[in-house]
């Protein structure tokens, strides 16, 4: 822990930027707990030449005060192969940490909490994959970067939720096994001619979201669009306006501009974008992701300054996942 959280004059003046950007989505009488560490890790990120990778799922103190990346699965690997830094922070979940452990096998890369894991990830092991491979011979795997390490390296490509059918496409193959999440390839096979063969894999957070309880809010509210991440139900997503990974998500708040908005997501996505696009008003229905709040300023800063706990990857499994995650990024 922090040895003096003190909110101090000093403190006060040195986060004062970023309150002001956030104050829509953080009551003032939290800022005093969490300015002290913001303005911590700020400063041994300087020392370590550290840079903390946030998801969008990230609470708003987080993802928009000591984050130096911010972004979707997609966003985030793409810049975690770029970074200069001798250390990498993912404020995320484990597999992240694991893609970014995957471009930069030489860095140090920390997870503030190893227990952040993720139901994707944990619902498919690599021996499934090398089953289904025995079942359908010749048809090219293509994993959600929702993943081990382990199993991205039995898989041909890797995919987020904002390039799944153009990589699915891009095989120019009849069919694709595509893993694990049964949602998403549902969408997928939706958008494509390709046949997708499925696993019932399934995101606990948007699982939960049902289409009454979207269509009670839009009788709740006049004016309200409805956006949706493909992880959700097919029948969640039938009642949505618009539906797409979380960075296409973001777009479309900040270039459509709609009177009210509901997102169907993860809830801190919508306090992150709220900070930035103060004029449209955010109906919440909040399922938090109980691995992603795992995730805190305080352990940031102990992973920091201890530089513990290091993701670690099997050499040769490495060298096989990485092929499958750069064949993603090389994509474009």
């Amino acid at each position: 822990m922090l040895a003096n959280p003190d909110y101090t004059p000093e403190v006060a003046v040195a986060t004062a930027r970023y309150y002001d950007h956030v104050k829509n989505v953080i009551p003032a009488v939290e800022w005093p707990v969490h300015a002290p560490y913001i303005a911590a890790i700020n400063a041994l990120k300087k020392e370590r030449n550290a840079v903390v990778l946030a998801h969008n799922y990230m609470t708003p103190e987080i993802y928009h005060c000591v984050a130096d990346i911010t972004g979707d699965s997609l966003a985030l690997a793409r810049r975690a192969a770029q970074t200069d830094a001798d250390v990498i922070v993912m404020a995320g979940v484990h597999f992240m940490a694991e893609t970014a452990k995957l471009l930069n096998p030489g860095k140090t890369v920390l997870i503030p909490d190893m227990r952040a894991g993720c139901s994707l990830a944990e619902s498919i092991t690599a021996a499934d994959i090398r089953t289904l491979r025995e079942k359908h011979p010749g048809v090219p795997v293509v994993t959600y970067v929702n993943t081990s390490a382990e199993v991205k390296a039995e898989s041909d490509i890797c995919c987020t939720s904002g390039n799944a059918v153009a990589i699915v496409e891009s095989l120019g193959c009849d069919e694709v096994i595509f893993l694990p999440d049964e949602y998403l390839a549902n969408y997928v096979a939706q958008q494509t001619d390709v046949r997708i063969i499925t696993w019932k894999g399934h995101c606990e957070v948007h699982e939960r979201f049902t289409p009454q309880e979207l269509e009670d809010y839009r009788a709740s509210y006049d004016d309200l669009t409805i956006i949706a991440h493909p992880e959700c139900p097919p029948d969640v997503l039938a009642v949505a306006d618009f539906v797409g990974s979380t960075a296409q998500m973001s777009r479309f708040v900040e270039t459509r501009r709609p009177k009210r908005v509901l997102m169907v997501t993860e809830c801190s996505m919508s306090d992150n974008v709220a900070a930035d696009v103060t004029d449209v008003d955010f109906i919440r229905p909040c399922n938090l992701c109980p691995h992603m709040k795992r995730i805190t300023l305080a352990k940031i800063y102990e992973s920091l300054e201890n530089l513990e706990p290091r993701v670690e990857i099997d050499p040769k499994v490495a060298e096989k996942a990485r092929r499958a995650v750069e064949r993603m990024l090389e994509h474009g």
